[in-house]
């Protein structure tokens, strides 16, 4: 929900509040285009330069673990949540509410990983999306795809990458988790351009070690949940003030202002000079030395 602040013509601001509102959101759901983990090995058995991109499982586990350390990374493609949203609310029109991960457990059936235990992760989201998916497996790896050296040696940017939050696996081997991603400029700029979009799981503590099901798994694949909804913009318009949103997204929405958000006494600002023009609904707000803020929302 976006609520607008107005004191004056001169002077505009614009706050995201997570103020109940009972606005139309709407959520996509996208699964990856490309995924794999990757791992260091031993010291008996390196794997820092193999490929498990055709493994039917994902996992993440700590680097002083026996088995040693596991990373994942999965690709989505986002022009399909980027096509929904223009056409549910028009192009451009909407915002991110929320995105969030969400992952299914699987036994550990290869001797190769850790054996399942709690513990803390961390997902990033990456820079670099050209990483490449490989062919390899957990019992017959390749090197035609992003391995654990090439993720640090090319893939990783620590300047570039962005933290999208620390994470907490409960153990186990089955039942699915939703975790709530962080909202950055990445994260949300490639869901605005409707870009590919790659996130790197990774050990946060000793303990973790989480196996969960790859794209390739029939069902209960990873899967990136985005919930968005529509936005409400401003503009000057002579010495007026000119609110404005989509005609697609309904005329069930209406518009609504309250002068203190510590209230919940919000009430249906006049449409008196409410017009349809260029798609859009669009209404003209005398300005005032009082403070109003103002959201759309489906009373």
């Amino acid at each position: 929900m976006k609520i607008m602040r107005i004191r004056s013509a001169a002077v505009l601001a614009a706050i995201v509040s997570a103020v109940p509102c009972h606005c139309r959101a709407d959520t996509y759901s996208a699964v990856p285009i490309a995924d794999t983990f990757v791992a260091t090995g031993t010291s008996g058995n390196n794997l820092s330069g193999d490929n498990f991109g055709a493994a039917g499982s994902l996992t993440v586990e700590a680097g002083n673990l026996a088995q040693g350390e596991f990373q994942t990374v999965i690709k989505f493609d986002l022009s399909g949540a980027q096509a929904y949203f223009n056409t549910e609310y028009g192009a451009g029109a909407w915002m991110v509410q929320a995105v969030s991960l969400v992952l299914t457990s699987s036994a550990h059936g290869n001797s190769i990983f850790n054996p399942p235990a709690a513990g803390e992760f961390g997902v990033s989201w990456m820079q670099n999306n050209s990483w490449v998916e490989g062919t390899g497996t957990s019992g017959d790896p390749t090197t035609n795809g992003i391995s654990y050296n090439s993720l640090q040696s090319i893939y990783i940017n620590n300047a570039a990458d962005q933290a999208l939050g620390a994470f907490f696996f409960v153990g186990g081997t089955s039942g699915t988790a939703s975790y709530g991603l962080g909202l950055t400029s990445g994260v949300v700029g490639d869901l605005a351009a409707g870009n590919e979009m790659s996130l790197r799981l990774f050990p946060a503590d000793t303990n973790v070690s989480y196996l969960f099901n790859s794209s390739r798994a029939s069902s209960d694949a990873p899967e990136l949940l985005i919930t968005a909804e529509p936005e409400l913009r401003v503009a000057l318009a002579g010495d007026s003030l000119a609110l404005y949103w989509m005609t697609n997204q309904g005329s069930a929405l209406v518009l609504q202002q309250n002068s203190d958000l510590a209230t919940t006494n919000w009430t249906t600002t006049p449409t008196n000079s409410m017009i349809v023009t260029n798609g859009q609904y669009q209404i003209l707000i005398s300005p005032t030395n009082l403070q109003q803020f103002f959201r759309l929302a489906t009373p």
